[in-house]
């Protein structure tokens, strides 16, 4: 039926249909917004118990003698200790009441002491924080990672529904409202002519909306994200088992919705307020992003797109990749179609996983005999084409906005810049509009160093710095380099520190590696296939890798623990690591008990970075490793709690800093196989065994049908390589 005019208006079938549409698309909005807020705040609600909690112990360690410090010294309390009030949680257990029935206290010293204390129990709700321990799970904390669960599970596809979802209310719900009279003639005709003409504007704004709206497919994504914010809870062993494979986005969740985010100034790394305002204001762009960003990775991200030409210098841990990926994908939904990342051969196949898991970016290696055809493959379809430092010398340099972001991960291998792999990435950076130089290694204590690599993304900046800056501190340091660099801390910006951040470092094998592995498979030797890797060590991949971590995490003051099976691969690793780090041990199964722990004590009491070589059967169970904050697996346990125990003697120092585990596998071998064929083990009766004492005690008990797993392996691996031979595989 055809519509009517009325006073310059028509209202019809159109009309209200374009209105229920709207108003369905705002329903949609409104409901994922309240699903979202109700996950938010069971969350909440399992965490203010613990946190309480943690605010009280706090208080109960706090002596009374500390309230004079708030007072400045005017307090007298001599009586209110003598009365057993020993803390500050004890004095505001008391309340007024007790403290005026102790002789000699007055009202006006009550009121002083009970102001003093109030402070000192403010500061603690602010400053305390809420740590997740996995080894002892209790009902308060179980609650917390099941509500944690939900939404972490949902992940960023939900937290983008969230975002849309309040942007398009903020949008339709006014014009929602100035619709009203479209919704039906006798409204409509009853409306006045200023009434009629904001109805009719609001219809075409809200039909403009819903299908911007429906083309962006957003009724489905709120659909979806609802659906996933009311799954029912996890059971609790496999949120826990969830929470220990990706804690840090639990921890992520956490700081968030604590509302205790760190310090602003820390998670911009002390940039001037210019450079910080403009990084603020840079769009982020998610939606070729499938991972979400702390705080501190957004800013990092932002960073490297208002100022094109950068250096990301944050420490091990905090998640440089991650950074690089969101500007790629940024860089991607805004058109751009090639992207170059430039890498350790160690590192490539890191790299590769990580864009290909954390974003929907297309992926090409460069690297290897057909580096050339891959070249040229990437060159014409696009994507992020991955390649070594060594591989980059053979390509021909872009011209001029060919590539959207050149990526230099571990930048100061190139800082020699008469080296021919640092005379490549120069002619990239100087023909790419965007670069991001990548580096976990400090590098404010070399200028020279460190103005050959600022030269190759800002040859001004490099001309204006000198040893006079870092001689005049750090700030002065940072404010002359703010263009170009940016690094934070891990205790700067990690204010929920994740207890355990686990690393699988997938290497490729080296000619040479694949060479002695497949010596050993055709011997049908298990175990010598577990350590081919490191039986020729001048050209091992995995020993490259290791000597890398171990050089960053000393670069970062930090010290590590080596952990294998085997004693020669200790004795291998100990002799490549020999000349740049103080290592002890190793530590085997014939070193008697005593000695050992004198051996960890030693390594501990280090000053400054140290290595702990440490086979893992003699070192996983038993001993504390607290001074160490990287852990390196040589190779994967064919005993899963093995390498559970090996971890927790380190883990455990995790209320101080986060520790960061390293495994380093080798791709299409036995490591791959063994990785796959643990991982089909039931997750959840895993998980439940290493919490168990009998797990403690006796890893043997869980860990069964390894001579079986071993010969399975053998038998596939002889197939895969078109190799018979001898027979050994046992496990040992």
């Amino acid at each position: 039926m055809p519509g009517r005019r009325e006073g310059g208006g028509r209202v019809g079938r159109g009309e209200r249909d374009a209105v229920a549409r709207g108003a369905r698309l705002y329903e949609a909005a409104q409901a994922v917004a309240g699903d979202h807020g109700r996950a938010v705040e069971a969350v909440r609600a399992a965490l203010r118990p613990l946190h309480d909690a943690e605010v009280k112990r706090e208080l109960d360690a706090i002596p009374v003698a500390r309230l004079q410090d708030v007072t400045e010294g005017r307090l007298r309390l001599g009586s209110v200790e003598k009365s057993g009030l020993r803390t500050v949680g004890g004095v505001l257990e008391a309340g007024p009441y007790r403290l005026r029935q102790i002789p000699g206290v007055g009202q006006r010293t009550v009121d002083q002491v009970l102001a003093a204390a109030r402070r000192l129990s403010e500061a603690a709700y602010e400053t305390v924080a809420v740590h997740i321990d996995v080894d002892r799970p209790e009902p308060g904390t179980t609650a917390l990672v099941v509500a944690l669960h939900v939404l972490v599970e949902a992940g960023p596809d939900a937290r983008r529904a969230v975002d849309r979802a309040a942007a398009l209310s903020e949008r339709l719900g006014p014009l929602l409202a100035d619709a009203g009279p479209a919704t039906g003639r006798i409204r409509m005709l009853l409306a006045g002519r200023d009434k009629r003409a904001r109805a009719l504007a609001a219809v075409a704004g809200i039909r403009s909306l819903v299908d911007e709206a429906e083309q962006a497919d957003l009724p489905g994504l709120f659909a979806q994200a609802s659906v996933d914010l009311l799954r029912g809870p996890a059971s609790d062993v496999e949120a826990w088992v969830d929470f220990e494979l990706r804690s840090a986005e639990y921890y992520s969740l956490l700081a968030e919705i604590s509302g205790r985010p760190p310090d602003a100034a820390a998670v911009e790394g002390f940039l001037p307020d210019g450079i910080a305002e403009r990084v603020r204001a840079q769009h982020l762009d998610d939606s070729h992003r499938r991972v979400s960003l702390r705080g501190y990775q957004a800013f990092g991200a932002r960073f490297a797109l208002a100022q094109r030409k950068v250096m990301l210098g944050d420490e091990m841990g905090l998640g440089k990749t991650v950074q690089a990926i969101a500007v790629l994908a940024h860089l991607a939904a805004e058109g751009q179609s090639h992207f170059l990342v430039v890498c350790p051969a160690s590192v490539l196949v890191n790299w590769t996983r990580e864009i290909e898991a954390r974003s929907a970016l297309r992926v090409t290696v460069l690297h290897g005999p057909d580096r050339h055809d891959a070249f040229a493959d990437w060159k014409g379809r696009g994507g992020v084409g991955v390649t070594t430092f060594d591989a980059l010398r053979g390509f021909p340099a872009p011209g001029g906005g060919e590539v959207g972001l050149l990526v230099v991960d571990e930048a100061h291998f190139v800082k020699n810049p008469q080296a021919r792999r640092s005379q490549a990435v120069a002619r990239w950076a100087e023909r790419c509009e965007r670069v991001l130089f990548m580096t976990g290694t400090p590098m404010e204590n070399r200028v020279a160093e460190f103005r050959d690599l600022v030269r190759m993304l800002d040859p001004g900046v490099a001309e204006f710095l000198g040893e006079r800056d870092t001689l005049a501190g750090s700030v002065a340091f940072r404010k002359a380099v703010a263009p170009v660099y940016l690094r934070r801390n891990q205790e700067d910006v990690l204010t929920e520190l994740p207890s355990l951040q686990q690393t699988d470092e997938w290497e490729e094998l080296s000619a040479s590696d694949e060479e002695a592995y497949r010596e050993a498979v055709r011997a049908g030797n298990f175990m010598a296939m577990r350590r081919a890797a490191y039986l020729r060590p001048g050209k091992s991949a995995k020993l490259g890798r290791l000597r890398e971590i171990v050089q960053e995490a000393g670069e970062n003051g930090r010290k590590t623990v080596v952990f294998s099976h085997f004693r020669d691969v200790l004795g291998v690793v100990e002799e490549a690591l020999a000349a740049d780090a103080r290592v002890f041990g190793p530590l085997t199964g014939s070193v008697p008990a005593g000695r050992r722990q004198r051996l960890v004590d030693d390594f501990a009491g280090a000053p400054g970075p140290a290595v702990l070589l440490a086979q893992i059967q003699a070192a996983g169970v038993g001993l504390n490793l607290q001074a160490a904050s990287v852990v390196v697996l040589c190779e994967p346990q064919i005993k899963p709690t093995l390498e559970h125990q090996a971890v927790a003697r380190a883990h455990r120092m995790g209320q101080v800093r986060p520790v960061r585990v390293h495994r380093l596998l080798a791709t299409g071998g036995v490591d791959e196989r063994l990785v796959r064929m643990l991982e089909d083990k039931t997750r959840l009766f895993d998980a439940y065994a290493r919490r168990s004492a009998v797990a403690e005690a006796t890893p043997d008990a869980v860990d069964v049908s390894d001579a079986e797993l071993a010969r399975r392996i053998v038998e596939e691996e002889q197939a895969r390589l078109g190799v018979t031979g001898g027979r050994d595989a046992a496990p040992g």
